[in-house]
């Protein structure tokens, strides 16, 4: 069994924790928040063995194997190099740093130390994606052409209660970096953009901004549309972010939802479901010669792709083979999160290298 440091006991640790629930290859042996009655809460509510006083000595306590880092991202890269230092496997919460040097310096300590290192990213894993990057795969809609993917942000009666301080510091540009939408959630759709189609070449994005509610002051840098062209072939993709506050999503999680329609040359797939549900659809749909074929029986619960998203890792941890979002993976969606706000910014197309 493989003993994880939950480091950051806040909102998404809960996300986190499903993927330990009932497994047999790893347990939450330890927590460690600076808030130790959080901390104390969760080790009740998961069974948790320990609670720490400070993050060096949870570090220096030989039970534990993997760190998963559920930290503001300012964090990330400093917490990280010491748990490579330690000698633990690292878990890191997306996005894995606030710049590229970062990165490359998580991605170093890492190797130096020996210890794997996994960014931790559960859309990849969302079953209705894996499927279709099968299906693409499999040659069921030709060559692809294009991805498009449309997120948005409304509200939800049954969306979670998400405390304040677990959301505030995002729109600090020092512990959250900046443009809280689109470098914090849509990583998660740049790494879903990169692992369907392959690598990008060039990003071009527009943005504007809103408020996140009436009178607060706080921005998010949405409506938003960004597109990219891949680098082996004749793709393009298109992502549009809308902020709609009397919108509402059916979610048991957060009050937004994404659908997403990958084109090629003999065929459509369609995604129509993922963190809430807009439309009484199928998970997803092929369309492909003519004929339409509906996949209903997909687990299409958001839920299931943290729990598959640990599996990933704590497989590779006990039976050898690398997680599918290691450091250079964490670090491609970074690099493309990174030049879409850079390319709003200054108003031009961003090549990627």
């Amino acid at each position: 069994m493989i003993n994880a440091l939950f480091a950051g006991c806040g909102r998404i640790s809960d996300l986190h924790a499903l993927g330990y629930k009932d497994s047999n290859l790893g347990n939450i042996y330890g927590l460690y928040d600076p808030d130790r009655e959080k901390a104390e809460e969760k080790a009740v509510k998961w069974g948790a063995k320990v609670i720490y006083d400070s993050y060096s000595e949870a570090l220096a306590d030989p039970e534990i194997d993997l760190v998963e880092i559920l930290t503001p991202h300012h964090l990330h890269c400093p917490m990280a190099i010491e748990a490579a230092a330690a000698g633990k496997h690292i878990s890191l919460q997306k996005p894995m740093a606030l710049n590229l040097e970062e990165a490359d310096r998580i991605i170093a300590a890492a190797a130096a130390a020996g210890v794997m290192l996994r960014v931790y990213e559960n859309f990849v894993y969302y079953p209705p994606y894996t499927k279709a990057k099968q299906l693409i795969e499999g040659g069921e809609i030709g060559e692809p052409l294009s991805f498009n993917l449309r997120v948005r942000c409304g509200r939800s009666p049954g969306a979670w209660d998400i405390p304040l301080d677990a959301w505030q510091w995002r729109f600090n540009p020092q512990t959250g970096g900046g443009c809280p939408i689109m470098f914090d959630h849509n990583y998660h759709n740049f790494s879903l953009a990169l692992y369907l189609l392959g690598g990008v070449e060039k990003i071009t994005a527009w943005m504007d901004q809103s408020e996140v509610i009436a009178g607060s002051g706080l921005l998010v840098n949405v409506p938003a549309t960004v597109m990219w062209k891949y680098r082996a072939n004749r793709a393009y993709g298109v992502m549009d972010v809308t902020m709609s506050p009397e919108l509402e999503i059916e979610s048991n999680r957060y009050a937004d939802e994404s659908r997403l329609e990958i084109t090629g040359t003999r065929g459509i797939i369609f995604v129509n479901r993922c963190t809430g549900r807009l439309q009484n659809r199928p998970p997803l749909e092929l369309y492909r010669d003519g004929i339409s074929t509906a996949y209903e029986n997909i687990p299409a619960a958001w839920d299931e792709s943290f729990r598959l998203a640990t599996e990933d890792m704590l497989t590779a941890l006990t039976r050898g083979g690398s997680p599918l979002l290691n450091g250079e993976a964490g670090k491609a969606a970074l690099a493309m999160t990174l030049a879409a706000v850079e390319s709003a910014q200054r108003g031009c197309s961003i090549e990627l290298k």
